[in-house]
């Protein structure tokens, strides 16, 4: 049995006890996983005693994990894994991005060396990732590193990189592409699957399942519907079927990359009613982006509408020409048909609390800012009996990170935010679409916005005056706000009239029906067989 050397708390020093990694490796696709390994023991003089970890931390901006070490005579090693469950889902690849590898004694963050030359190259894990390992330095062993690990979409050398991606589309663009009985989804740029996207696939899984349903993902963190397929944007598969099914469904731009076929049809669901101004409506746009919303529309077939309003914004924003259907969102009709128990339990919230969703809109000046309110504080002033879900914008998913603090969940990565509305007691917004689809459901509306003259003189502007008609109290004092939150009733009662007049406006038709009413309409038009 190996003892573990003592390590005290002094600052590290040449001889002060330390870690060191010797080997680095990645494992099969079976493991998914990033092995490291190293000696316990001393060393030269100068290099001090190296000491085993207690625990290894693999953190990126909206996930970390602990793993323990284990220990074999006078080596450790530990399997760090590269796979998450989120939310009682599946075990699934963890988001792309840069994960910062921490190594702990106890209570203690100890310093730590790398052996520069045992960095793997880009390693693929079939169906998982791709990932590499790199530290800040050169070649030989770093006297203190900074080990950071970069998890990729699992795309293979036939495919990854410039070069790869140049040959793949001039190929898709050159190719006429075999006409497929399919949809292709793709919902905020394949960084989840949601939206009315994931309302239309619902309705085609019941009333056409012989179509094939395909979803576009940034990469395999992204779960995908039962029976639908999953393709990495950019991959082979993701090239042939965009050239390929018959209708592309989608809630936001396709981009340039795309070139539609004689065979194709584009349903544009948009995502969500606009207050603030979009498109060729926003104030002091300039002539690239406006000729990239001109290019853009033109790639569409359909248009869906929640509403009138939406119908009427949308249509002048895009200087768009074409049908416009409006039947409602499809993403609303989980307001009516969803499980809300079934959501509070994977989101671990426990009974007879007083659930509050806070979804604020994304700064145009600040992406990856997303509390404006300052929830932590916010949750401390209500106490005990309340959570308050922070929801960040799709944009702000990857600039931004998590909110860690008591009475407080962040889930900015929460796959759909429709399931969120059906567990919160109240919504907390500022500008956000989600104001137009939360009215569906009754429950009150908050409105917080310090910044309302700065975001609507000078960000976006917005289509109508949100003051005079707004189905609930529009404040910017947070401490105003949760005295507010926690008279309800009283707040009903003062805005119903309000309320009404907006569901009307608004929600004429989030019935629980939409997604159907859609899917009838393409069978109808042969658009789908």
């Amino acid at each position: 049995m190996t003892t573990r050397p003592h390590v005290d708390d002094s600052p590290a020093g040449p001889s002060a006890p330390r870690i060191h990694v010797d080997t680095i490796r990645f494992g099969s696709a079976a493991e998914s996983n990033i092995i490291l390994e190293g000696h316990i023991g001393a060393t030269a003089p100068e290099k001090g005693l190296f000491i085993a970890p207690l625990s290894i931390t693999l953190k990126g901006s909206r996930h970390a994990s602990t793993t323990s070490v284990e220990i074999d005579g006078e080596r450790w090693s530990a399997a760090v894994p590269l796979t998450a469950s989120r939310w009682h889902g599946p075990q699934l690849a963890l988001p792309s991005g840069t994960y910062t590898v921490t190594f702990s004694s106890g209570e203690t963050v100890v310093t730590y060396s790398v052996d520069a030359r045992t960095l793997p190259p880009r390693t693929l894990i079939e169906g998982v990732c791709a990932v590499t390992a790199t530290a800040r330095a050169g070649e030989g062993t770093l006297d203190t590193a900074a080990l950071s690990v970069v998890v990729s979409a699992p795309l293979n050398d036939s495919e990854f990189g410039p070069e790869a991606q140049a040959r793949l589309e001039a190929a898709y663009r050159a190719g006429a592409g075999s006409p497929e009985n399919a949809v292709f989804f793709e919902s905020f740029y394949g960084h989840n699957v949601s939206c009315n996207p994931l309302g239309i696939d619902r309705a085609v899984a019941e009333l056409a399942p012989e179509v094939t349903r395909y979803w576009s993902v940034v990469d395999a963190s992204v779960a995908v519907p039962e029976g639908a397929v999953a393709i990495i944007e950019g991959s082979e598969q993701w090239w042939r079927v965009r050239g390929a099914a018959q209708l592309l469904v989608v809630n936001d731009w396709l981009r340039k990359r795309f070139s539609r076929r004689p065979h194709q049809k584009v349903l544009q669901t948009w995502h969500g009613t606009p207050l603030k101004k979009i498109a060729l409506s926003r104030p002091g746009l300039r002539l690239r982006p406006a000729l990239a919303s001109i290019r853009e529309r033109g790639m569409w077939n359909i248009l869906l509408a929640q509403n009138e309003h939406s119908a009427r914004t949308i249509r002048r924003a895009y200087a768009y020409t074409g049908p416009v259907w409006q039947e409602g969102y499809p993403r609303n009709d989980v307001l009516v048909t969803g499980d809300a128990t079934a959501v509070r339990r994977s989101l671990g919230i426990p009974d007879g609390v007083t659930v509050l969703l806070y979804a604020p809109t994304w700064r145009d000046d600040r992406p990856g800012h997303v509390d404006h309110l300052d929830v932590a504080v916010f949750a401390e002033t209500l106490g005990p009996g309340y959570i308050t879900l922070i929801r960040g914008h799709s944009r702000s998913i990857t600039p931004g990170s998590d909110v860690h603090a008591q009475g407080v969940l962040d889930v900015t990565s929460y796959p759909d935010v429709s399931d969120l509305f059906l567990v919160a007691d109240a919504l907390i917004t500022d500008y956000s679409s989600v104001m137009f689809d939360f009215s569906a459901t009754g429950k009150p509306l908050y409105f917080f916005a310090p910044d309302l003259e700065h975001y609507r003189a000078q960000l976006r502007g917005f289509y109508f005056d949100l003051d005079p008609v707004a189905p609930g109290p529009l404040v910017d004092d947070p401490h105003k706000l949760a005295e507010l939150v926690t008279h309800p009733d009283e707040v009903k009662k003062e805005f119903a009239e309000r309320y009404a007049a907006w569901q009307k406006r608004f929600n004429p038709r989030d019935d629980g029906n939409a997604g159907r009413r859609v899917v009838e309409r393409l069978i109808a038009q042969g658009i789908l067989n």
